[in-house]
């Protein structure tokens, strides 16, 4: 059997797995439904039908029916800009947010974009740089022409921030072979039924290579990605006024994300700062994290990830069939796969001196693959929002779930009632 045979059915499938069709609004969450969506929460400025979605991409620009778009080739200067986002279509506030608290909705509420709008663009990196008795140094004007775009990118957050009232962000990081308008739209979903709390912002990078080996291409996109998500990070935590940055990350998204941290978390202790201090990340949260369970383990344990951050929360599904394939494809046990059974007695202990991460298994799973929960599942759409507006640790009145075994948790089906 040849390499092409061998692998085209596992390939077929998980690009099945990412593809969507047209997007509509998400399942109620069970935590708002019976008419309980928060909109007394929601700033007046933002109970509107068409949203603004800010962005941070690496991703080239390019054109689609003429308007501005972003596809899947690497482009060396990110760029921060905003979507408009319509909620449905009539335009009718109270209409969506009776609809975002109905369990069974009258009609299917379509997520559309209306214009995408580039704020501005960085420069290319690496900054230019000259080499000075054997040391390299950046080129003072580029450096400085850099700072200033910088600078601009953190009033425009400073600014929206005040709009929304609340010194918060909501960061999204898509996975593998997902568009530029996923990544948008999965955002819309979670700002939305979070209360539509704090700036949200998607990180999307070059992914969508699409083709056989579409999935190695986008790993290595996820590679060249991590110093802009970096540098992305760094400059959101900068803003004083800017309280806690809540992550949300999918699959191929949360090898990206982990990696971009794990270096920040190591330059803040190098540093002899604490990286929980400065790095202000409240929540990171993983989804059908595509990430070997050895990497993990070393990430999470050995270099003290779990006490740089305030709470890290990973759903796991063990009949994901996506990661299923990926693990054929990489060999390596797929962490969103994870059952307490995988992990043996030292492990468990490990694992358990990790105060501040916790592993909840999603049950119930429909859907062709099992991959895309995060946004279809009522039970993981209530924790995120629970987490995002709330906080609260598994087991508490906040979040009811039950334990299976150490920091291992699982949810009942009217989670959390």
């Amino acid at each position: 059997m040849t390499l092409v045979n061998k692998f085209l059915p596992v390939v077929i499938l998980l690009l099945l797995a990412a593809c969507s069709s047209t997007r509509v609004l998400a399942p109620t969450p069970n935590v708002f439904a019976n008419g309980g969506y928060p909109q007394s929460d929601v700033a007046p400025a933002l109970q509107t039908t068409q949203s603004s979605i800010f962005y941070i991409t690496d991703r080239m620009p390019e054109l689609k029916d003429d308007a501005l778009s972003y596809g899947s080739e690497r482009s060396s200067s990110m760029a921060f800009g905003v979507t408009d986002v319509s909620f449905g279509e009539d335009g009718d506030w109270p209409s969506l947010t009776a609809a975002s608290g109905a369990v069974k909705r009258d009609m299917k509420l379509p997520l559309s974009i209306v214009e995408n709008r580039e704020v501005l663009r960085f420069d290319p990196t690496p900054i230019p740089f000259k080499v000075k008795n054997g040391r390299p140094e950046r080129i003072p004007e580029a450096v400085r022409s850099y700072n200033a775009k910088r600078a601009d990118f953190q009033a425009q957050v400073r600014k929206e921030m005040r709009r929304s009232g609340k010194s918060e962000v909501v960061v999204f990081v898509h996975g593998f072979n997902n568009s530029f308008e996923d990544a948008v739209f999965s955002l819309a979903d979670i700002w939305h039924f979070s209360g539509r709390k704090g700036v949200p912002i998607a990180y999307s990078w070059p992914a969508g290579a699409g083709g056989l080996f579409g999935y190695f291409t986008d790993r290595e996109s996820g590679e060249f990605t991590v110093f802009h998500l970096k540098e992305f990070l760094t400059q959101l935590s900068q803003i004083p006024e800017l309280r806690k940055i809540h992550i949300v990350a999918h699959s191929r998204g949360t090898d990206v994300t982990t990696t971009a941290l794990r270096e920040m978390i190591i330059a803040v202790n190098n540093q002899g700062k604490n990286p929980k201090t400065v790095l202000k990340i409240e929540n990171l949260i993983l989804a059908a994290p595509d990430l070997d369970f050895s990497v993990v383990r070393q990430r999470l344990v050995a270099e003290g990830f779990g006490a740089a951050i305030g709470q890290i929360t990973v759903f796991m599904n063990p009949g994901d069939s996506a990661l299923g394939l990926s693990q054929r494809l990489m060999t390596g046990q797929r962490f969103g796969r994870l059952e307490v059974e995988d992990i043996n007695p030292a492990e468990k202990e490990i694992f358990s001196e990790v105060r501040t991460v916790n592993f909840v298994n999603v049950e119930g799973v429909r859907g062709l693959t099992g991959h895309a929960y995060y946004r279809t599942n009522p039970n993981v759409l209530s924790d995120i929002a629970i987490l995002i507006r709330n906080g609260g640790m598994p087991g508490s009145s906040l979040r009811p779930m039950t334990r299976i075994e150490g920091n291992f948790w699982t949810m009942s089906e009217s989670y959390p009632f």
